[in-house]
C-alpha cells in the first residue's frame, strides 16, 4: 500500500510551501523513529516528520516489537521542548491525549489505556513511543513515534481502524493518508495544549478519557483500584488493606504492572 504524498498535503489542509513540518516519506525502513534521529543529526528542522509505508524493527515500549506490515500507519514526529526532565511523562500523555481527542473529534471512539495506548472496541488500535535527548537536566529534542492499525493484519488482542469503520461508518477517515494528518494533527494539538496549559490541566483530560479508571488491579499481592495519573506519569492505585478502614493511594511506575484489555 502506497503512501500517497500529495492526498496527505491536502489532508493537512495545506499546499507544500505553507506546511510548518518538513515530510519525508519512505517505503521501508527499520523504525520512523530511528530513522528520524538520523534526519537529525543531519541537521532536520523542528516538527520534521517520518513517515513509512512499513518497519522491520518496530519498537513498542519497554522494547516490546511491534508489528509494522504494510496497510498500518507508522509516523514519528520531532518536537524541541527545552523543559526540564521532570516533565519527560507530559510529553508521552499529552500525545496519547492529542491522537485519541483528534480521532474521537471524526467520530471515532478511542480511549486510552495507560500509558500511551489507543483502544477502540476494548482492543488495541496503536501505541506511541517517545524518546528524549536531554542536555543540562533539560529535554532538548524528542521524537514522538506513533503505529496506528489501519488496514494491516493484527493480533487478537487488536483491531485495525479501517475493518472498524467497514461496520460503523461514522468518520470521514477513509485513507491511510487522512489517518495520518489527523494523528499528525492531533500530536502538534496535545503538545501545543500541554505547553499552554501545564500538566494540572491535561491530566483531568486525559483521565476522562482513561479507560483503566475504576479497574481492579493487583499490586504486589494487594488489590486495589485506579483511580487516576501522576503528574509524573505513573498510575494513582487506591490500596484497601486489611484492617484499615481508609484506602492507601500509592503510585505505580509504568511498566510495574499489566493493565491488559478488557
Amino acid at each position: 500500500m502506497e503512501f500517497n504524498r500529495q492526498k496527505f498535503i491536502a489532508a493537512i489542509g495545506a499546499s507544500p510551501q505553507e506546511t510548518p513540518h518538513n515530510f519525508q516519506i519512505f517505503e521501508t525502513v527499520a523504525s520512523t523513529n530511528q530513522t528520524l534521529w538520523q534526519l537529525l543529526e543531519g541537521n532536520a528542522p523542528p516538527r520534521t516528520v517520518a513517515i513509512a509505508t512499513q518497519q522491520t524493527a518496530g519498537r513498542g515500549q519497554w522494547g516490546r516489537h511491534w508489528q509494522s506490515e504494510p496497510g498500518g500507519l507508522y509516523l514519528s514526529l520531532a518536537l524541541f521542548p527545552n523543559v526540564p526532565t521532570q516533565l519527560a511523562a507530559g510529553l508521552t500523555l499529552c500525545s496519547a491525549w492529542g491522537i485519541a481527542t483528534a480521532l474521537r473529534d471524526k467520530g471515532i471512539p478511542v480511549l486510552l489505556k495507560w500509558p500511551n495506548d489507543l483502544v477502540l472496541s476494548g482492543r488495541k488500535l496503536g501505541g506511541i513511543l517517545t524518546e528524549t535527548r536531554v542536555q543540562q537536566g533539560k529535554i532538548t529534542t524528542a521524537v514522538v513515534g506513533v503505529g496506528i492499525n489501519w488496514a494491516n493484519s493484527v493480533p487478537e488482542t487488536g483491531i485495525n481502524l479501517q475493518s472498524f469503520l467497514e461496520n460503523n461508518p461514522v468518520s470521514p477517515i477513509t485513507s491511510l493518508e487522512i489517518l495520518a494528518a489527523v494523528t499528525l494533527m492531533g500530536i502538534v494539538a496535545g503538545y501545543e495544549y500541554w505547553q499552554q496549559e501545564g500538566i494540572e490541566h491535561l491530566l483531568p483530560a486525559y483521565e476522562n478519557i482513561l479507560s483503566n479508571m475504576g479497574q481492579t488491579v493487583t499490586v504486589d499481592g494487594q488489590a486495589g483500584v485506579v483511580v487516576g495519573v501522576c503528574a509524573s506519569g505513573n498510575l494513582r492505585v487506591q490500596i484497601c488493606q486489611t484492617g484499615v478502614a481508609t484506602p492507601v493511594e500509592i503510585s505505580v511506575e509504568p511498566g510495574t504492572i499489566s493493565l491488559g484489555y478488557r
